[in-house]
């Protein structure tokens, strides 16, 4: 679960936890500046917008508004919208959506899971949807993956009205969910150590306590509660090239204060308006000796792993997956010289006394 772009939003006369007026009605969720949230916006047809920066907006054509509700902690909506289906939305922010989740989340969850030798205890810490979750199951070798997200309403309301981004994992024996603050649980945690820590959070936001979960102290707590050759990733938020410094660049300068490598890499997120950030980072790992090692891992390396370590669904090894693979792996990775230019240059490190948040 990645915070999309910046915004809020409304829907037309929809009950708390009941489903709205389909794309008949003449309402708009809209992001204007000065808007009141709670208000009702008439305007020719029905859209859903979002700010991706104070100067650009997305708006797609809604089909449907399927459920507005309100957790004790956010707003919650899973809507259908034209150019992407089924949509989550928390607090006005897209989260995932049914025509290109599958992109956001294999690339979050393979790649570090490829790169460890043989990931059994893993952690994801967020990921209410169940979608990473899925992928992370799909790996042979997994016997134990804990997942720990604050809002159990999100879970509750994924598994009725997005039951596809789980796609069974909430039955599978192996996961192990907890409703808690992710830091909290990890600082009180004594059990064996994760082999791969997978942070799907939201982003860095002032009004949010998930902050604490980008800093520097984070990050060095982690360290010891990896295995040896444990690696950790997490969602970086927008890295396109008028986006990035808004919490990426900052988020990979963190991980490489606390870590040995950090390796950032991009991907092509349509739903969330511009291309989407990730950092994995690790002291030591099987896969790779440092960070240039994982990207210029090759094609065939990739696509051996995939084909020997992944299942799930019915099928296995690439046939498993619609994305992720060794030539996307190249791309992902390959990240272009201004975006190099920017993360080398980047001097800021978040920390809990001086954190950084999104715009």
């Amino acid at each position: 679960m990645a915070g999309g772009s910046n915004s809020k939003a409304t829907e037309d006369g929809a009950s708390e936890g009941e489903p709205a007026a389909g794309a008949g009605g003449e309402a708009a969720l809209t992001t204007n500046p000065g808007f009141d949230p709670e208000s009702v916006a008439m305007t020719s047809s029905f859209w859903f917008s979002e700010d991706v920066t104070d100067d650009m907006v997305t708006k797609f054509r809604l089909n449907n508004i399927m459920y507005n509700g309100k957790s004790q902690f956010q707003r919650i909506q899973v809507i259908d919208c034209a150019p992407f289906g089924k949509t989550l939305v928390l607090d006005g922010k897209s989260q995932s959506a049914a025509g290109d989740e599958f992109v956001y989340h294999e690339a979050l969850v393979h790649p570090a899971m490829l790169l460890h030798g043989n990931p059994k205890r893993v952690f994801i810490g967020g990921g209410g949807e169940g979608a990473t979750a899925r992928e992370m199951l799909r790996h042979r070798s997994v016997e134990k993956c804990i997942m720990v997200d604050l809002d159990k309403m999100v879970v509750d309301v994924s598994k009725d009205k997005l039951p596809e981004w789980g796609a069974g994992c909430w039955d599978d024996d192996r996961l192990e969910v907890y409703y808690q603050d992710a830091h909290a649980w990890l600082r009180d945690y004594k059990g064996p150590p994760f082999d791969v820590i997978c942070m799907d959070i939201a982003d860095p936001i002032e009004a949010g306590p998930g902050y604490v979960l980008y800093t520097e102290e984070f990050y060095r707590y982690a360290t010891t509660q990896l295995a040896e050759g444990g690696i950790i990733v997490t969602q970086s938020g927008p890295g396109s090239l008028n986006t990035h410094e808004e919490c990426f660049t900052v988020i990979h300068r963190t991980l490489a204060s606390a870590f040995k490598h950090a390796v950032p890499y991009t991907v092509d997120v349509p739903s969330f308006g511009c291309t989407w950030a990730f950092t994995l980072a690790f002291n030591a790992c099987a896969g790779a000796a440092d960070a240039a090692a994982v990207v210029e891992m090759s094609v065939a390396a990739t696509d051996a792993a995939i084909a020997a370590r992944i299942g799930g669904g019915g099928s296995s090894g690439s046939s498993a997956l619609r994305f992720y693979d060794g030539a996307a792996h190249l791309g992902m990775f390959g990240t272009p010289k201004w975006l190099r230019r920017a993360l080398d240059a980047e001097r800021r490190v978040m920390t809990v006394d001086n954190p950084v948040f999104m715009i």
